[in-house]
């Protein structure tokens, strides 16, 4: 079979100027020298396959061929070059502005070649760009046939035999039948339960339950209740419900809003006499108002657990170390312990009694190693916290003493004598309220280096933080002498109130301003020294305040009252208590601050001793409270673990209750309960409560 190139004689082919293409045909035989017409060429209209260039590589990115001078392979393997030279920009745009069929002319990727669309390809485009059939002649409403119909034909669609399985039962279907009947025996699968075709009627407007239909909406509103009916609307209401002439003029002068009834009770023989309801429609139409028209706000109730809300408190390990166990126990008073001291470098401890002496115990072998017999139950005792002068100023009655123990330092106990006996008397003597003197005999012997005598009993003695002044509390109502201030190197005494607003309760001097601060019973009162005014009045919100201490930084108090309560203030944030604890059921008699460590304590007539932590953030040294029963407590200033207490129900002892364990937050509160023990008791059990843990650092 002989190709279509061979079948065809040789066409030569001439453009014009117009790129119109002329075929000039050339006919072979003997009249060659002839030209003869040219006649319709059979093949010119001829798009056989074989003709066209067609690229066989497939379906495959034809930018696998981009580094190749061929973009592939024609019918008989040969390559297909691309076009010597590709268009630039420039080319393409001359090409779309001269070519009058650019619009129509596509790329061939295949073939590299430029391709002119016919008008019925175009056609074609355009309907499937429609959404219609490519075939012009193709109608898609042609009535379908219906090959299976209802009616009975003659000849089967097919003749094939039917299959085994389509009459024998499938032994697979036999199997999971056998499961499902095995698993709704044993209860694993319940069938459906019919449904209730009765139809459900339900109270658009009642109360839904929680189960019901509307209660499954989350956002239905339930319309308000109308009141109920009362005595006043029954047809034989009580007299007391029935207006008399004056109330009825009054009802009917107010406006109908209002008046608290909207109609006037009345009383009938029986209830076939009561007439027709004539505001009833009216009623009725007020009700529909108020159902579609009276606006109803949602309101969200949050469901909060009130312990979400309680912060949560960091563990007591966490804070350690506070007092949680008693470690020591001081021997020798056989009657009740007023108050307790500690010296400035934490080796000696100073306590009075009710048994009129004053005994000095070494902290750490609880050996008492001076005692001192005085003229009646000692109230008050304070070591001096000058660390250059060993005094201790004793309170018993009317008198105070004050006492050189003696004890530590041999130069500054002789250099502390030296300051008392260089005192020179002035040659004009004032006349003072309160009588210095000088003890002589045994009196002096035992320590004693001044006594002064004051006008009535004294309750408190406080010192300065420098060690020479002197401020003692001689509480009394109606008397300006409530407080006064004594300096001990000139012996001099100043009364620094000429009127006392209330019954003061305890005085404490500002460890690093010169402030003196004053507490009665419901208020602090914060003066100025240097410029003799009053600062600030602090309202601790109790009853009676009984015991007052000031933190060392000097910007935060705490005060005890008989009302089972401990306020704490922050001077520089405002008058009124920062915190009020009430963790105690009884009253506080003594509250504390431990100089270095954010502790500080209270203590009350329950028997519990409360060490608070709390942390300071604006001062050098962080604080805590802590509250000591019973009557007198005091931090162990050297030993930051450790806290020294005093409990009046043990007759006679002291306490000190120590920890070993390091603290890192605030926020605990850890209580000690301490024993109630009688005084034969306590004799009893003295050889058992000498050392009841033993520390490693004592």
């Amino acid at each position: 079979f002989k190709s279509t190139k061979e079948r065809k004689p040789k066409k030569k082919q001439n453009v014009s100027a117009d790129g119109e293409n002329q075929e000039e045909k050339v006919t072979s035989g003997s009249d060659s020298g002839l030209r003869v017409s040219s006649q319709v060429d059979e093949y010119e209209q001829d798009t056989s396959d074989e003709e066209d260039i067609r690229n066989t590589v497939g379906n495959i990115p034809m930018e696998w061929y981009k580094d190749y001078p061929h973009i592939g392979y024609d019918l008989d393997g040969k390559k297909i070059f691309k076009p010597i030279r590709n268009k630039d920009e420039l080319d393409e745009f001359l090409d779309k502005m001269e070519n009058p069929d650019y619009w129509r002319t596509i790329h061939d990727k295949m073939t590299g070649t430029d391709v002119c669309l016919s008008d019925e390809q175009v056609d074609l485009v355009h309907r499937l760009q429609q959404g219609k059939f490519g075939d012009v002649n193709f109608n898609e409403y042609e009535p379908a046939i219906d090959f299976f119909s209802n009616e009975v034909m003659i000849h089967p669609v097919t003749n094939r035999p039917a299959d085994k399985r389509s009459f024998i039962p499938s032994l697979i279907e036999k199997e999971k039948v056998g499961k499902l009947v095995h698993a709704i025996k044993m209860g694993w699968i319940k069938p459906r339960r019919p449904k209730e075709t009765a139809p459900q009627y339900y109270d658009l407007w009642a109360k839904e339950d929680p189960n019901a239909i509307l209660g499954r909406h989350k956002m239905h509103i339930p319309a308000p209740k109308m009141r109920l009916p009362g005595h006043e609307e029954s047809y034989n209401p009580p007299p007391e419900y029935l207006l008399t002439d004056e109330e009825r003029q009054v009802w009917e002068q107010q406006d109908p809003d209002e008046r608290k009834l909207s109609f006037l009770p009345q009383k009938y023989l029986s209830l076939r006499a009561v007439p027709a309801f004539s505001r009833f429609i009216q009623e009725r139409f007020e009700r529909c108002l108020d159902l579609y028209l009276c606006p109803r706000q949602r309101k969200m109730r949050v469901n909060v657990n009130p312990e979400d809300l309680i912060p949560k408190l960091p563990r007591p390990r966490d804070l350690q170390p506070f007092p949680t166990l008693q470690s020591l126990v001081y021997h020798g008073h056989s009657s009740l312990i007023r108050s307790i001291s500690i010296s400035p470098s934490g080796q000696w401890l100073v306590s009075g009694s009710d048994d009129c002496t004053v005994r000095f115990w070494e902290v750490c072998t609880t050996r008492c190693l001076k005692t001192m017999e005085v003229g009646g139950p000692v109230k008050s005792v304070a070591w001096n916290p000058a660390p250059s002068i060993s005094l201790v100023a004793v309170s018993y009655g009317e008198n105070v003493i004050l006492v050189n123990p003696g004890l530590g330092d041999r130069l500054i106990c002789s250099a502390t004598d030296q300051l008392i006996s260089s005192y020179e008397e002035p040659e004009e003597v004032k006349d003072q309220q309160v009588q210095w003197a000088v003890p002589e005999g045994k009196a002096q012997e035992q320590g004693q280096r001044l006594i002064l005598t004051h006008p009535k009993a004294v309750k408190q003695v406080s010192w300065h933080g420098r060690g020479d002044y002197l401020a003692c509390v001689m509480p009394d109502d109606g008397s300006s002498l409530q407080v006064v201030i004594h300096q001990v190197s000139r012996r001099r005494t100043q009364n620094p109130f000429h009127r006392n607003k209330g019954a003061v309760q305890c005085v404490s001097f500002h460890p690093s301003r010169p402030y003196f601060l004053v507490a009665t019973q419901r208020y602090v009162r914060v003066y100025n020294l240097i410029k003799q005014e009053l600062t600030k009045k602090l309202m601790a919100n109790c009853k009676w305040i009984s015991s007052m201490a000031v933190h060392p930084g000097g910007d935060n108090v705490i005060c005890g009252s008989y009302d089972c309560r401990l306020a704490w203030f922050d001077l520089d944030l405002s008058t009124k208590p920062y915190k009020v604890l009430r963790h105690h059921k009884k009253a506080l008699r003594g509250v504390a601050y431990h100089k270095h460590y954010p502790l500080f304590a209270s203590g009350s007539d329950d028997g519990t001793v409360i060490v608070c932590h709390g942390m300071v953030y604006n001062v050098t040294a962080c604080f805590c409270f802590s509250s000591l029963a019973l009557s007198h407590i005091s931090f162990y200033s050297v030993r930051e673990w450790c806290v020294s207490i005093f409990s009046p129900q043990l007759f006679g002892l002291i306490d000190v209750y120590i920890a070993n364990h390091i603290y890192s937050n605030l926020g605990c509160i850890v209580t000690i309960t301490l024993p109630t023990l009688s005084s034969s008791q306590v004799r009893k059990a003295s050889s058992s409560f000498a050392l009841t843990l033993h520390c490693p650092k004592l």
